[in-house]
C-alpha cells in the first residue's frame, strides 16, 4: 500500500519554499515588505494616537474619563455645548491657559471643534456651555463659527483630543484666528501642556 502524498503546504517542503522566497525577494532588493504583503489582510481597528503631552499639569473631565465616550448632550445629536473641564498643576509662572479640541478621524482630515486663548491661569476649570469671559477668546473652528462645535462624525467612532497649553505670555490674537495660526502663535511660548480625550460614535 502506498503512502498518502504529503499536504502541499505541510512538512519541511514549505519550509524549503518559504526560505527560497525570502532569499529571492532579498536578492532582487524587494525585503520583507513584499512578503508582508502575501499575509491574509487584518481587520483595522481604533487605535490611540500618542498626544505627547507630558509635564505636571492636567486636563479632566467630569462628563467623561479618558478614552471614553462624551455623553450626547454635548454633540451636535444634544445640547450641543462643551463638556464641564477641571485643571490642576497649572505652572505658577503661566501667564495664560490655551485650549485646542480637535478629531483627527474626521474624513477630509483634523476637524477642529474648539480653539480658546487667554484663559486666565488661576481658572481651575470651566463649566459645561462655558462662554469666554475675562479676557479669554473663543476663536475660529472648522466649521468656520467660533465657540463650541461639539461631536458630529458621519458615521463610526471618532476620537476628540482636548489639549490644553500653558504659555508664558498672552496673546494678541482677533477672533477669527483659527487652530493652526494659534498653534504658530504658541511656538516657543509653551510651558507645560496636557491633554485628553473622549470619544464619540454615530
Amino acid at each position: 500500500m502506498s503512502s498518502p502524498a504529503p499536504a502541499a503546504n505541510s512538512g519541511p517542503g514549505r519550509h524549503f519554499w518559504a526560505g527560497l522566497a525570502a532569499a529571492l525577494f532579498a536578492l532582487l532588493g524587494l525585503g520583507s515588505g513584499v512578503l508582508l504583503l502575501l499575509r491574509p489582510p487584518t481587520v483595522q481597528t481604533l487605535t490611540v494616537q500618542p498626544l505627547n503631552l507630558t509635564g505636571n499639569m492636567r486636563i479632566e473631565s467630569p462628563a467623561f474619563a479618558m478614552g471614553e465616550g462624551i455623553p450626547k448632550e454635548y454633540t451636535c445629536d444634544g445640547r450641543d455645548v462643551s463638556p464641564p473641564l477641571r485643571f490642576t498643576g497649572v505652572p505658577e509662572s503661566a501667564k495664560s491657559l490655551a485650549l485646542i479640541v480637535d478629531d483627527p478621524d474626521a474624513p477630509a482630515g483634523t476637524w477642529t471643534h474648539w480653539t480658546v486663548w487667554n484663559i486666565a491661569p488661576q481658572v481651575g476649570e470651566l463649566a459645561a456651555a462655558w462662554q469666554a469671559t475675562d479676557g479669554a477668546v473663543e476663536g475660529s473652528t472648522s466649521a468656520g463659527r467660533n465657540g463650541w462645535g461639539g461631536p458630529c462624525p458621519p458615521s463610526g467612532t471618532h476620537r476628540y483630543f482636548f489639549k490644553l497649553f500653558a504659555l508664558d505670555t498672552v496673546l494678541d490674537l482677533a477672533p477669527a484666528t483659527d487652530a493652526h495660526a494659534l498653534e504658530a502663535a504658541m511656538n516657543g511660548h509653551v510651558i507645560d501642556k496636557a491633554g485628553i480625550f473622549g470619544t464619540y460614535s454615530r
